[in-house]
């Protein structure tokens, strides 16, 4: 077996390298596409590249910035936020509302995208995007760091409480993530991935006989 000549390095004292490596280790990442409204009933739209699920049932999505920006400052005024797909055809939209613009500026008329009032919550979704979640939310974390210390980041976590997905992308009940053209965040500044019919392949997972639920965690 070859010997792998591995770049080592420990975050506190820099990675020394021309660009912080992290974020295309962990590549590539959904991106959350986070709607809001903050207490003065003012709507928000804008990009988050560390983004996921995190349960089943109840259904839990977050999303994390490095800063006490817009949308975690109005998931903190109102508890809702609503997540949008964002798929090939969006991107460029989608990079529009990353754009710094000042507290309180709607980005939906500025990219040219249609709000849709949500049904549950109070916060609006992107009409041309082809699945969206209402979420109510349950929790907003603020980073500490091995010392217990805070740092400058928040997780907001929210409940989903009304999901909507485009018929076109469910066969037999199954949603068809590929056929949706999803694009997610990899590497730096301006790289991105497609997901394609063509890139997706099986791996036939190995139940946990043990267990009330075999469906795991991914």
């Amino acid at each position: 077996m070859a010997v792998t000549d591995f770049h080592y390095y420990e975050p506190s004292k820099g990675h020394g390298l021309s660009h912080n490596p992290l974020n295309a280790l962990v590549a590539p990442r959904p991106i959350g596409w986070i709607s809001s409204r903050d207490a003065q009933g003012r709507v928000n739209l804008a990009p988050y590249s560390f983004f996921n699920a995190f349960n089943y049932d109840p259904p839990i999505i977050g999303f994390s910035s490095i800063a006490w920006k817009d949308s975690v400052q109005n998931a903190s005024e109102t508890g809702e936020f609503v997540w949008n797909l964002v798929t090939r055809e969006l991107g460029d939209k989608m990079n529009q509302t990353s754009a710094p613009h000042p507290h309180g500026v709607d980005e939906f008329p500025l990219a040219g995208l249609t709000a849709v009032p949500g049904r549950v919550v109070n916060v609006p979704r992107v009409a041309e995007s082809r699945a969206a979640m209402e979420c109510k939310v349950i929790d907003i974390v603020q980073f500490r760091n091995t010392a217990g210390e805070k740092v400058g980041g928040w997780l907001a976590l929210g409940e989903v409480v009304a999901v909507y997905i485009d018929k076109s992308l469910l066969k037999d009940g199954v949603y068809q993530t590929a056929d949706a053209y999803p694009i997610m965040r990899s590497g730096g500044l301006n790289d991105y991935v497609q997901v394609t019919p063509e890139t997706v392949f099986q791996i036939n997972r190995l139940a946990d006989v043990s267990s009330p639920s075999s469906h795991g965690t991914s």
